[in-house]
């Protein structure tokens, strides 16, 4: 995968509040100390650092936000989050507004959740465990739950006054068939079986805001929170979708993130229109005539039309795609034949196609089809090839995209936005939540990791409080009162 590095950010005496609003650092120092002290336990929290669910003192702005009484609060959850190895310290962080302080004080909580999700692994609607768990919290938050949503989905939906917005957030619960060799202290305890995509990291970032909005949040309207399964083998969207996703919980928008190793940690890319390729699975079979090694003459070699099935599909995309578009077409196994002296009477090859734009995904899957075709008979084989459909291409909607940036802008800065985010060549079927409903899939940094699906990859912790906090100040700006 292509890594996007993102420059260190700038450096500031000022720290902006969660509406974007510079204010001096140096006051909050005690703050700070006292913040991270109280998560340590070696001293009592600044009075007025823990936050009271009434927000007594507290003013909504026109969105719905609530402007804090206590100029220190957010340096008191930000001093104990950077103890936590959750944020940045203040004073000499790293000058931009911090995670929510109410989600950064439970931020032990959120990382105990994800490592206990972490031991527990599940495959594609297998996720049985990892559903009872998301539908028991977010019933005792206050949620309305539904369960069973297309195999092992979970919605929970929470109503506040008489808004008639509706939005959605999703996280993917599925988990990989790969044996975990991350050396953590919490890893799988399910042989075989790993969080190896950062899906436990997405779960506990929705469940993390969950709380939040349910004891803190300030909206008017339908907030409906979807919990996936099934995102690795590219079902578990349509499932839902088909199992009545939309009729039954009606969005007017649907957004979802993706941890991304190589980003800095808490930093989010945003990309307008493709953002993440079309994948589509092929399986070749080349079928020929079997015969003696010492006497080929007799027969028709599949793996000599194979190997030049293989040469010819690599001009597919150099020759039928324009060059300023995106196209990969990877034979990923090649198999046939058992002995040296044998000429089989087979070989199969297995293949994936990608691209961003549907037409060029199309024209790709028209000239793999016809190049291993002809190539096979110039040879005197057959080629048969099982083609279905993958998923598209992410595409985000542009009105939806510009919104959540700038809702990230205002609460982390500029410094905390990767410019010029470049869209990814994996794939994720989160697209089809977004052929079905606007919306947005934004990218969250993991840091220094392993690449997704290493069996040496770690989710990063300290995501979780910043992409929280993203969720959070998005239902509270987009579910705002009619005629705010």
């Amino acid at each position: 995968m292509n890594i996007l590095q993102h420059p260190e950010s700038q450096h500031s005496d000022s720290t902006p509040d969660r509406h974007g609003s510079a204010r001096s650092a140096e006051p909050c120092s005690a703050a700070v100390a006292s913040g991270a002290a109280a998560l340590a336990g070696h001293g009592p929290a600044l009075p007025g650092s823990t936050p009271d669910p009434q927000r007594s003192g507290s003013t909504p702005d026109r969105h719905g936000s609530v402007r804090s009484a206590e100029p220190c609060s957010a340096a008191v959850a930000s001093g104990a989050a950077a103890l936590a190895g959750h944020g940045p310290a203040l004073p000499g962080g790293d000058g931009h507004g911090p995670s929510l302080p109410e989600i950064a004080a439970r931020a032990e909580e959120a990382i105990a959740l994800r490592h206990d999700l972490h031991r527990h692994p599940e495959l594609a609607f297998e996720e049985h465990r990892t559903s009872a768990r998301v539908a028991e919290l977010l019933q005792q938050w206050g949620y309305q739950v539904s369960t069973g949503i297309g195999g092992t989905g979970v919605v929970g939906t929470l109503q506040r006054g008489q808004g008639s917005r509706r939005l959605g957030l999703r996280a993917d619960i599925d988990a990989l068939p790969i044996h975990e060799q991350s050396g953590l202290a919490y890893a799988s305890q399910r042989e075989g079986l790993m969080h190896a995509c950062g899906h436990d990291g997405h779960t506990a970032i929705l469940l993390s805001a969950a709380h939040y909005l349910a004891h803190h949040g300030r909206f008017d309207g339908t907030l409906q929170l979807v919990f996936q399964p099934a995102e690795e083998t590219g079902s578990g969207a349509s499932k839902m979708i088909a199992d009545g996703l939309f009729e039954r919980f009606p969005v007017d928008a649907i957004y979802g993130l993706h941890n991304w190793p190589g980003v800095p940690t808490g930093h989010f890319g945003f990309v307008d229109g493709p953002a993440m390729a079309s994948v589509d699975w092929a399986r070749l079979k080349v079928i020929g005539k079997g015969g003696h090694g010492a006497e080929p003459q007799g027969s028709v070699d599949p793996i000599l039309a194979a190997a030049h099935v293989v040469t010819a599909l690599q001009s597919v995309v150099s020759r039928n795609v324009d060059p300023r578009q995106m196209g990969v077409v990877t034979v990923g196994s090649i198999h046939g034949g058992k002995a040296a002296n044998v000429i089989p009477d087979e070989v199969e090859l297995t293949l994936t196609v990608r691209a961003y734009l549907p037409e060029v995904r199309d024209t790709l899957r028209r000239r793999v089809t016809e190049v291993a075709e002809h190539t096979a008979a110039a040879f005197g084989a057959r080629a048969e090839i099982e083609f279905p459909r993958g998923f598209p291409s992410v595409i985000n909607h542009a009105a939806e995209t510009a919104f959540v940036r700038q809702v990230a802008l205002d609460g982390f800065g500029p410094g905390h936005i990767v410019e010029d985010f470049a869209p990814r060549t994996a794939s994720e079927d989160f697209a089809f939540l977004l052929q079905a409903r606007p919306g947005s899939f934004v990218f969250v940094g993991n840091g220094d990791s392993a690449p997704l699906h290493s069996p040496r990859y770690v989710f990063n912790d300290a995501a979780i409080a910043p992409a929280a906090s993203l969720w959070a100040r998005l239902a509270e700006r987009y579910l705002v009162e009619e005629g705010a």
